[in-house]
């Protein structure tokens, strides 16, 4: 036999040698579910809040455009769930249909971060060297600048708008899931399983794909719920700021700093708003707790 042939170990010898993961789970049968109301709330909240993003005339009938001057300024009640505005636009239906360049904002935001950062972390990880070595040092400053100047000096490149804003923001995550994604990636190289592997003569595509990657996901993927909730704050603040979508179109950040000038008056203007914001990041952290006990 060449030296250029190698034996290609089967997926289910390796599967099965000791130190692998997989050998040592729980049966999820045995697993005994339980009962957790936040977590029922969580993931019921964020459903809502995806439904206002998708289809937000199925939950607001008034239009969050036109105003009627003669109800300016109408605290909350019936009709006016949230109140109304300075020009008589009903703020229910703002802050619902907010959530649609909002949410999805925070959404483009966080595949941005996930995308770049997991694809630079793999790479700095599984290859090392000095490609592990220069990546970390670039990662380290940008994690040394705080993530709100990241986003503005990278709108002050692209310019205003909603989607600039999305990818300054995800642009500011993509060290914090560079180094997650790399420490696994670490972790799942030095296990028994691929050293096995590797002595079987599996190959370095066929063990990354089959074996490192599987093993270095749910780090990731219980941080992106993480970022989702740090996401919806920074978009907010660069909404708040004025660099999101440009007047009357409405943003949960925008809202909250238009009504910053009717606080005496009418301080609902940002009470509203800012009680979604926050039960939207509440409810992202307590799912990002759930899946990180779940994944790792």
């Amino acid at each position: 036999m060449s030296r250029i042939e190698r034996y290609e170990a089967p997926d289910e010898a390796l599967a099965s040698l000791p130190g692998d993961p997989a050998a040592h789970e729980e049966p999820a049968l045995a697993r005994k579910p339980r009962f957790q109301p936040g977590l029922l709330t969580s993931w019921l909240f964020l459903l809502l809040m995806a439904g206002w993003a998708l289809a937000p005339g199925l939950f607001a009938f008034h239009d969050p455009l036109a105003g009627i001057p003669a109800q300016k300024l109408r605290p909350p009640s019936i009709e006016h769930l949230f109140g109304t505005d300075q020009l008589g636009r009903d703020l229910y239906a703002r802050v619902v249909h907010g959530a649609a360049l909002s949410l999805q904002a925070t959404a483009l935001a966080v595949a941005v971060g996930l995308a770049i950062g997991s694809a630079i972390g793999l790479l700095a990880g599984f290859v090392r060297g000095w490609v592990d070595v220069l990546t970390m040092r670039i990662l380290d400053a940008m994690m040394a600048v705080p993530g709100l100047l990241t986003s503005l000096a990278v709108i002050v490149v692209l310019g205003f708008g909603t989607i600039n804003v999305a990818i300054a923001v995800g642009i500011s995550a993509v060290a914090t899931f560079a180094r997650i994604m790399r420490a696994d990636v670490l972790r799942a190289t030095t296990s028994p399983v691929i050293e096995a592997a590797v002595i079987m003569g599996a190959g370095r595509w066929h063990m990354l794909a089959r074996h490192v990657i599987p093993h270095s996901l749910g780090s990731v993927v219980a941080l992106a719920a993480l970022e989702f909730a740090s996401a919806i704050l920074a978009v907010s603040a660069l909404s708040f700021l004025g660099f999101g979508a440009a007047p009357p179109q409405p943003e949960w950040g925008s809202l909250i700093a238009t009504g910053r000038n009717y606080m005496v008056v009418a301080p609902w203007l940002t009470v509203a708003p800012g009680l979604v914001i926050m039960l939207c990041m509440l409810s992202a952290n307590r799912i990002s707790q759930s899946m990180d006990r779940n994944l790792s």
